[in-house]
């Protein structure tokens, strides 16, 4: 067995071998049919459990689990044995001494009921307390690993210097002030032994199971070994711990030209790696150039004022992909935060060839932790779009969506395949959920931790381009959700300033608040006041916007960003923040300067003094009106008022720049709840009636999408999507309602109801009415509207400008009722779905309305008798009721929606009104 150990001696070492491991185990060599007693150290390692209830506590308990033949990584556990988070009673440990906890297997294969056929490899292990919230694991977090041996396997293993039992073991830390340290081998029989330190022997011993030795470091750098062979008759053994003491550190001058990160010449034969690592004393690059040891070639130079440290590799293979870490202080394994692609040993195993083909291979029995990688001569995409014109930010349609729950095939390549019926409904902006690299592949993504890299659940980066390149061909903007309120524990940002005691940053991290200053953050609280911050966060608009063309970003909880001590008091931190409110401006600017026009779009979700100030400097913010829009589509009055979806309805608001949506991610289907929580008082319009709750869906679009500003949908709302936003996997949703934990499990995907013709005509109402705001959108960015939006069932819509005179009526009550309607002006108007007239006196005039009725006038005709052409918008009367039209002839003009093609007077197949993603009118 050959262990690479790759850590440098700087901290004391304990004499006893195993008393002073963070896990030991009896025997020393286990089998798959012998018993395995395992101790935990809880002062070593994460601590996760240290005076844990005193440290003798009753309630530690075990998670188990092995790695066997067939399993495809250090996180693919087999043959789990006990729920996690359970207090069962098979999986308690024993107190044994303070902070030491110990669990016996009685027998390995059969306790696990491994099958005979499959070889177990390891024993995984896990302490944790009752609920698991805490754990004792290694002091990267990782799990813990004992290795099964074959029987009658000779086997030699280095027990001191000790190593915490990662799946590759990682050598404690070791203190050489002295010159010296202890040595000590264990055999699993007697047998000839000998240590060794480098080339000198240490220590021999004939018919022995253990050897001890003492190493004499003295002037001793760079990489050095500790070696225990053994020999047993005709049998070889030897393990080998690796490690590196660390020289001097060299200091000089940052090169002139290079930035913190990857930075690349134009030979394509080097690169020169600099890591922003103020507080640490020295940095080590090991990678596959290097065999993943630690040596003296690859040791880092430090900047004079102590922040950077840098190193340029030479003679690289152009178009070669090489992977590396970062060891520093040789306590820190990670890598760099500005990589554009990650190998992660506990999730890549899951990410299919069809999403990412040849994903590179993590080096598994040489390292451990998250690898970032650079490549010379890179395979570049090159972008076809040309006159590609931003959207107006202030007519703004967008379609929110989260690629997992949106194709079964979750890829960017599917999603531009699909491009044509997310257009067809008249939307000019996709938001996509958070895509640069987040914990795991089945995820939401708010749990960032590597911000510069495309997550590769998804697809390749160049996918991802072509993506936004064809979805920029079709006049669509793509908006990121970016994350940076909060960073999770496997980020470089948390990992090289992290205290692993208290399990928070450390007081000198200068990126991240040891505790958050406002109540609703997650992970690990950015402080937006922090110079590295800024700088980070800068890079990464520049990044996202130049290197992908992206056309800005919707931020994630941007109220967060504040330094203003607000702990759990939620009014404080919706009060007016001056500092948070210089943050945004100065991330705003940042972005304009970067891309003009590009589109910076905040959940902020606060006070109306602070968002109107934010709109008014330019910046789109989120309007929340989940709760009012339901309960009119439920049949309910009680706050059904909408007026706070016009801006010109919030106090210190002067810019159109409110996004009001009626569904997010975030929030529960509005159809979900007209099924379940409906108004059923009136048997003839009960709402919990699959067909009549989808036609209240329809009823409410008007009052969505007329009122001017940019809005958004949240996708499959288009096909009445009615499964609960906290449904689990299994189908169930989780008593009592609103309970979260599957809320961001994935949900189904459900392209069956776009063949459902009452679904697909809420479609094709959105599309006829973001077809209004295309062809009127000077109409659609007022400062003013008229008529009713309040706690009443009788929704009235009045807007008046020169461009469009629009009445929208829609009837929320489960019962008829008439309307008083004013038009702003006196003649002919148009029912725009049906091209019906209707003659206007200027005063009141009554209209009946069935209840889930609507109706939108117009002062002009939105039905076209002429061909449309390429050059010519394309209008035309939407068929509302979505029958199959079947005659035939000249009178009869068809032309497609989705295109804009041009006309023809013969019907297509007479039995449908679809053909492929175009749909006929």
């Amino acid at each position: 067995m050959k262990k690479l150990l790759l850590f440098p001696i700087l901290f004391l070492l304990f004499i006893s071998s195993q008393a002073q491991r963070l896990l030991t185990w009896a025997p020393e060599f286990p089998t798959d049919n012998t018993s395995l007693v395992i101790t935990a150290d809880c002062n070593k390692g994460s601590q996760g459990l240290l005076n844990f209830e005193g440290g003798m506590s009753s309630n530690v308990y075990v998670h188990v689990g092995v790695i066997t033949n067939l399993s495809t990584g250090p996180s693919d556990w087999k043959y789990v044995k006990f729920p996690w988070g359970t207090a069962t009673a098979a999986a308690n440990a024993t107190a044994i001494a303070p902070n030491k906890y110990q669990f016996t297997i009685p027998n390995v294969r059969s306790f696990f009921n491994v099958p005979a056929a499959e070889t177990i490899i390891k024993v995984n292990v896990i302490f944790r307390n009752t609920g698991g919230t805490l754990k004792q694991v290694n002091s990267d977090a990782s799990d813990m690993y004992i290795p099964i041996y074959a029987t009658g396997q000779y086997a030699v293993r280095l027990n001191l210097p000790p190593s915490e039992p990662r799946f590759v073991p990682w050598l404690e830390p070791i203190n050489i002030a002295s010159g010296f340290a202890p040595v000590q081998a264990v055999a699993s029989s007697p047998s000839n032994l000998e240590l060794k330190y480098n080339s000198t022997i240490l220590n021999t011993a004939t018919a022995v199971s253990t050897i001890s030795g003492t190493a004499t470091f003295g002037a001793n750098t760079c990489d050095q070994a500790i070696i225990a062979n053994g020999i047993l008759a005709a049998t070889n053994a030897t393990d080998t711990a690796k490690f590196f003491i660390t020289p001097s550190t060299a200091t000089a001058p940052l090169p002139a030209g290079l930035q913190d990160g990857i930075n690349y010449t134009a030979n394509n034969t080097e690169v020169t790696l600099v890591l922003f690592a103020p507080s640490h004393t020295s940095v080590n690059v090991i990678g596959d150039f290097s065999n993943w040891q630690s040596l003296c070639a690859y040791q880092m130079t430090k900047t004079p004022d102590g922040n950077r440290y840098f190193l340029k590799l030479t003679g690289l293979t152009p178009g070669q992909l090489y992977k590396f870490q970062y060891v520093v202080d040789g306590t820190i394994k990670t890598t760099d935060p500005y990589t554009e692609l990650i190998l992660d040993p506990s999730n890549d195993q899951y990410i299919t060839a069809a999403n990412f083909p040849n994903l590179p291979a993590y080096p598994a029995s040489l390292t451990t932790g998250i690898i970032g990688t650079f490549q010379t001569a890179a395979p570049a995409y090159t972008w076809t779009t040309t006159g590609y014109v931003r959207p107006d930010k202030k007519a703004l349609v967008m379609y929110e969506m989260h690629l997992r729950d949106f194709l079964a095939a979750s890829n960017w390549q599917t999603l531009a395949d699909t491009l044509n019926y997310i257009k067809g409904l008249g939307v000019n902006a996709i938001e996509v959920m958070p895509f640069n690299e987040f914990e795991g592949n089945n995820s939401w993504g708010y749990n960032p931790d590597f911000f510069f890299a495309p997550d590769k659940a998804y697809g390749t980066k160049n996918k991802l381009k072509q993506f936004i390149d064809m979805a920029h061909s079709k006049g669509m903007a793509v908006i990121m959700d970016a994350v940076l309120n909060h960073t999770t524990g496997l980020s470089p940002l948390a990992q090289m300033w992290w205290n692993s005691t208290t399990n928070q940053p450390t007081a000198n991290s200068p990126y991240l608040n040891q505790t958050a200053t406002h109540p609703f953050s997650v992970f690990n609280d950015f402080n937006h006041e922090s110079d590295a911050t800024k700088n980070h966060t800068a890079r990464y608009i520049r990044h996202w916007l130049t290197e992908y063309k992206l056309d800005g970003f919707r931020w994630d909880l941007s109220k967060g960003f504040t330094q203003k001590p607000c702990g759990s008091d939620v009014g404080c931190w919706n009060a007016y923040d001056a500092t948070r409110v210089a943050i945004w401006q100065r991330y705003y600017d940042s972005s304009q300067a970067v891309s003009a026009g590009s589109y910076c779009i905040l959940e902020h979700l606060g006070n109306d003094d602070e968002e109107g100030d934010l709109a008014g400097r330019g910046m789109l913010l989120w309007g929340k009106m989940t709760s009012q829009y339901n309960q009119n589509t439920m049949g309910y009055s009680a706050n059904s008022d909408i007026n706070r979806a016009f801006h010109g309805n919030r106090p210190f608001w002067t810019q159109p720049h409110l996004v009001a949506y009626a569904e997010s991610h975030d929030e529960e289907r509005l159809m979900y709840k007209n099924l379940n929580f409906g108004n059923n008082a009136v048997p003839t319009h009960n709402v919990t009636n699959l067909n009549i709750a989808l036609s209240r869906m329809e009823a409410i679009q008007p009052f969505l999408l007329l009122i001017p500003g940019p809005k958004m949908i949240w996708q499959f709302g288009e096909l009445g999507y009615d499964r609960s936003i906290f449904e689990c996997e299994n189908g169930t949703v989780p008593t009592p309602y609103g309970s979260d934990g599957c809320k961001t499990s994935p949900k189904p995907v459900l392209w069956s109801y776009n063949a459902d013709p009452a679904r697909k005509k809420i479609y094709n109402v959105i599309a006829g009415l973001n077809r209004i705001r295309a062809l009127k959108p000077n109409a659609f960015i007022t400062n003013t509207i008229g008529g009713n939006l309040g706690n009443d069932y009788k929704k009235q819509l009045i807007i008046n400008h020169p461009d469009l005179q629009l009445v929208a009526i829609s009837n929320f009550d489960v019962v008829a009722q008439n309307f008083s309607v004013t038009f702003p002006g006196s003649g002919t108007w148009y029912e725009y779905f049906t091209n019906n007239t209707f003659t206007a006196t200027g005063g009141p005039q009554t209209i009946n309305m069935l209840p889930a009725e609507y109706r939108v006038y117009t002062n002009v005709s939105f039905c076209t008798t002429a061909l449309p052409s390429v050059t010519t918008p394309v209008t035309y009367c939407l068929n509302a009721t979505a029958t199959p039209l079947t005659a035939t002839g000249t009178n009869l003009k068809w032309y497609t929606v989705a295109t804009g093609g041009t006309g023809s007077t013969t019907a297509p197949t007479p039995t449908t009104t679809a053909v492929g993603n175009t749909t006929y009118y």
